[in-house]
């Protein structure tokens, strides 16, 4: 990152060509640039109309300027933003006149939003909320975001801070006093209290949130089995675009093909596999092995096979630890005599190339997904990171209770090491190491 002094400025609304395009900028030099390009400073938080200028004074484009100034801004500091017409060479003009102000030059990503959150405007789990709203793509996946956006985990992750801070000094003082016996064992005593029911209520929100991260990555679905049984078929109807080459002869699909639906607002990610056979032939026989390790990781699968066929052994062996459907396919072509199988699974009778079944194989995949992610629905969280300091968190305080009795001293130390957790998880204490990580995650212009 180059140093905070300088003043950013970005594209903050979508691909040109477009209607509009929105200029952000902010840092010191928002107000002098305003002044540059406007002829004068526009009143605070005021729609102004305005001509925008360059150096020489020749007009760039028509505007609409507002000035936010700080540290009551996004960002905590001067805000400016230019509402212009968003054609190519209208926002290059535009970055041409700014990137020639001095100590002006072109954001990083996801620079305004590390600036609001070293400037104290939201925490580090509210960054990764808005970070998560901008690439949600159900609305599942979006309210989720919104609860995150909205510093749900931050605030509860701050109210347990705070209460393990009050019994850790509880504890301090007790080690103060611990030639009294008494008074120790007085201010010890409820600082436990305290401990076991933050630990207790740290434990129920991991239990609840379970599913609640996989929410942002999707349900995995993995279509499987025999070749030229109809999978890539199956995927391009379900997705309702040719994802996958469908062709007749057996091993047309050598490698995974993944297609993102929205099921219901569900995030759900099907894979089309290659067909699991023995087979001679080495690209083939890669083919064959990442089909099965993407069925051995996917969260269900769907094993088609042709409607007059046999469910095959392998069904019952140790394929995947997650559920197994079978589709029968091509009902329309071949005569169905199979009897059904005697596996605990779900079976369904298709034609991907007709559509037979397909909706009722549909409404099942969404009533899957809902009961997969139904502890997510009130989950707050919604990242590896969150749940890792968490746990960190709450084994601390696990360790702090079991030592009581052992000193003092080493309870309050496992208190420091749960409040070092917290502070961890909102951005606080110690986080230099993995900002850089997060917030290149971000697009530029926010």
């Amino acid at each position: 990152m180059h140093s905070r002094d300088q003043t950013i400025f970005a594209l903050s609304s979508g691909r040109p060509p477009a209607a509009i395009a929105i200029v952000r900028i902010s840092g010191s030099q928002a107000r002098p640039a305003l002044e540059k390009l406007c002829g004068k400073l526009p009143p605070p938080r005021t729609a102004h109309f305005a001509t925008l200028r360059d150096s020489s004074g020749n007009a760039i484009d028509e505007s609409v300027a507002l000035f936010f100034p700080g540290p009551h801004s996004a960002t905590g500091e001067d805000i400016a933003e230019f509402q212009i017409h968003g054609g190519r060479a209208v926002i290059a003009a535009v970055f041409d006149a700014l990137g020639k102000i001095e100590g002006m030059r072109p954001a990083e990503p996801g620079e305004f939003t590390r600036r609001a959150f070293e400037n104290g405007k939201l925490d580090l789990t509210e960054a990764e909320g808005l970070d998560d709203l901008i690439h949600a793509d159900t609305d599942r996946q979006r309210r989720q975001a919104l609860r995150q956006l909205k510093g749900l985990l931050g605030e509860k992750a701050e109210n347990w801070r705070r209460q393990i801070i009050e019994a850790s000094a509880l504890v301090e003082a007790g080690i103060d006093f611990s030639d009294e016996g008494d008074v120790s064992a007085e201010l010890i005593a409820p600082a436990l209290k305290k401990i076991s029911a933050l630990k207790s209520e740290i434990e129920e929100t991991l239990s609840l949130s379970a599913q609640s991260e996989r929410l942002r990555d999707g349900l995995v679905v993995a279509i499987a089995g025999p070749p030229n049984a109809g999978k890539s078929t199956l995927l391009n109807r379900l997705a309702r675009r040719d994802a996958a080459i469908v062709s007749p002869h057996a091993g047309t699909t050598r490698d995974a093909i993944e297609v993102h639906l929205d099921l219901d607002g569900y995030p759900v990610t099907l894979i089309d596999t290659a067909g699991i056979r023995e087979t001679s032939d080495p690209v083939e026989q890669e083919g064959v092995r990442r089909a099965r390790e993407r069925v051995r990781t996917a969260d269900l699968v769907v094993w088609l096979i042709d409607a007059s066929d046999v469910v095959p052994p392998e069904i019952d062996g140790d394929l995947t630890g997650a559920p197994i459907w079978i589709a029968r396919n091509k009902i329309d072509l071949v005569r169905h005599d199979a009897t059904q199988s005697k596996l605990r699974v779900e079976e369904f009778d298709i034609s991907a190339s007709r559509g037979d079944g397909i909706q009722e194989l549909i409404a099942r995949l969404v009533s899957f997904a809902q009961e997969f992610f139904a502890a997510s629905e009130n989950g707050i969280v919604s990242r590896a990171r969150h749940r890792t300091l968490l746990r960190e968190t709450a084994d601390s305080l696990g360790r702090a209770i079991a030592v009581v009795g052992q000193g003092d001293e080493i309870l309050a130390e496992n208190l420091r090491t749960a409040i070092h957790s917290l502070g961890r998880l909102t951005g606080r204490v110690d986080v230099e190491d993995i900002l850089d990580v997060i917030f290149r995650e971000f697009c530029i212009g926010k």
